[in-house]
């Protein structure tokens, strides 16, 4: 009888110790979603100011070239 207490005892104490281990595991998913979501929220921040810059460079480079193209004697539809 004793044994079975001791057993028993036992076997609260492990299923206790688990369901402990299991609320924390949780609640650390939770906080890595939440980390995922916030860099998930950055990158996209990130890409859209990377692509503003990518157009606004692109559009400097254009007027660059246009103006490259005049100041050599070149039409800049093409035609010489």
């Amino acid at each position: 009888m004793r044994s079975e207490n001791r057993e028993y005892d036992h076997l609260v104490a492990r299923v206790s110790d688990l369901e402990k281990k299991v609320e924390y595991l949780r609640v650390s998913r939770r906080v890595l979603m939440n980390l995922l979501i916030d860099l998930e929220k950055e990158k996209g921040k990130e890409i859209q100011r990377l692509q503003e810059e990518n157009r606004r460079l692109k559009k400097i480079n254009s007027r660059f070239a246009k103006n490259l193209w005049q100041k050599n004697g070149f039409q800049v539809d093409g035609s010489s």
